[in-house]
């Protein structure tokens, strides 16, 4: 099976949540685990939430030419899919799924257009997006603006991807997830 299974939608529109309840209930998925140039927070693991390469690992990475796609998303801040990761996954003949942002599901789709299923998560609105986003408690108030506007840019290309899913009520947003991915699998 190669097929490639992209979960994007801006930062806090449930697309890490809705991401684990589809491995949990999906067997034929495997996560595509990231890059990034950022510290790890305290409850993530190397190699299994990301793979933390640091800026100048990152850049080492970017010169090795070791990515399928990746992106500056702020400053010194990168994110990118090792081309390893999916080898490793379509070797044990799973389809690989993707929790990234924007940018990057639209470049991972770019590369593989017949592989790749591209799914939008769409937040309820902006201000149920910030509400999401201040409960974290993880953001500075000018961080949060950041991600606000980011999301309002990211929200405008929606319609570039192969499925838009709201996700207001997450149960229902997650069997739809499931319902659009299997349809896709079986193709």
């Amino acid at each position: 099976m190669r097929k490639l299974i992209v979960i994007s939608a801006p930062s806090g529109a449930g697309k890490t949540s809705i991401v684990h309840y589809l491995l949990k209930n999906m067997p034929e998925l495997t996560f595509s685990v990231s890059a990034c140039s950022r510290e790890k927070r305290e409850n993530e693991i190397h190699g299994e939430d990301y793979f933390f390469l640091g800026v100048e690992g990152f850049k080492n990475k970017i010169a090795e030419n070791a990515f399928l796609e990746w992106e500056q998303v702020y400053e010194n801040q990168y994110y990118g899919t090792l081309t390893l990761e999916i080898e490793r996954i379509w070797s044990e003949g799973k389809a690989a799924i993707f929790d990234v942002d924007v940018e990057g599901g639209l470049n991972i789709k770019k590369q593989y257009p017949a592989e790749c299923l591209a799914i939008f998560i769409m937040p309820p609105s902006l201000e149920v997006l910030q509400e999401r986003l201040v409960a974290r408690a993880s953001e500075s108030a000018e961080s949060l603006q950041k991600r606000l506007d980011k999301a309002e840019e990211e929200i405008a290309k929606n319609q570039e991807f192969d499925s838009i899913i709201l996700n207001d009520d997450f149960d229902i947003a997650c069997k739809k997830n499931m319902e659009v991915i299997h349809n896709f699998i079986k193709s």
